[in-house]
């Protein structure tokens, strides 16, 4: 399978502080790879490097063959980006936003399917300042996916949904990829990365702590993915 996404000895600075600090990762292309790490890990910077909102201080991102700053005109068509939050007008009505971002792409999704399978039909006249907070997630999910990305970043994308807006969600990113559509998940739900990834790297302090299948990190389920992480990420404490 060809590699989407190629990091090597990634550095984002904020200040004196590296927020990323020597990373280096692959995605490999039509599979789902989840990116997990605590608060302040340097999972959002990473990503937003990844779609071109941060400029490297140091080390290479290539997403598709091409580099998010200086390839950015030719790269931006070809992903879709969801954010944690954000991403509409405050008074754009919620389908007045998806049919525009749709006339921004060349073969965008019929927009009927979409809003039927993310269920919006109901929310459809309704200010985006307005929508609750479920229905923001499922509209910034269908914004990212309209313009038939070939690789999706989605950042926390279950979040504010109950249980079964959950699962549909779940469906859809299995669905994505069985289309060929490489999907990069960031996420605080350990069971969501445990159900739908392929591959998972976790983050601590700017680096990569471990990477596998969730099978090899949970040594064949004998643990859960979320006592894994934890293992991983809890501060290790002097004994005096």
């Amino acid at each position: 399978m060809p590699v989407a996404v190629e990091i090597e000895n990634l550095v984002v600075r904020y200040g004196e502080k590296a927020a990323v600090d020597g990373l280096s990762l692959t995605v490999t292309g039509g599979t789902v790879t989840s990116v997990l790490g605590p608060n302040g890990a340097g999972k959002t910077t990473t990503v937003e490097t990844c779609e071109g909102f941060r400029r490297p201080d140091s080390g290479s991102v290539r997403v598709l063959g091409l580099d998010p700053i200086a390839d950015h005109d030719e790269l931006m068509p070809r992903i879709g980006v969801m954010l944690q939050d954000g991403g509409a007008w405050s008074g754009v009505r919620a389908l007045e936003m998806l049919r525009y971002v749709a006339t921004l792409h060349s073969h965008p999704l019929d927009i009927n399917t979409l809003v039927d399978r993310l269920d919006l039909g109901t929310c459809g006249r309704t200010p985006y300042r307005r929508l609750s907070g479920g229905q923001k997630q499922r509209l910034s999910l269908a914004l990212a996916i309209v313009g038939r990305p070939e690789i999706a970043f989605l950042d926390e994308p279950t979040t504010g949904l109950d249980p079964l807006g959950r699962r549909e969600i779940w469906q859809l990113i299995r669905d994505l990829r069985d289309d060929g559509v490489t999907v990069v998940l960031t996420t605080h739900a350990m069971d969501e990365a445990e159900q739908l990834s392929d591959q998972v790297h976790v983050m601590s302090a700017g680096k990569v702590i471990a990477s596998g299948t969730p099978d090899a990190l949970t040594e064949h389920h004998t643990k859960s993915l979320e006592d894994v992480f934890l293992e991983l990420t809890a501060p290790k404490r002097e004994i005096s």
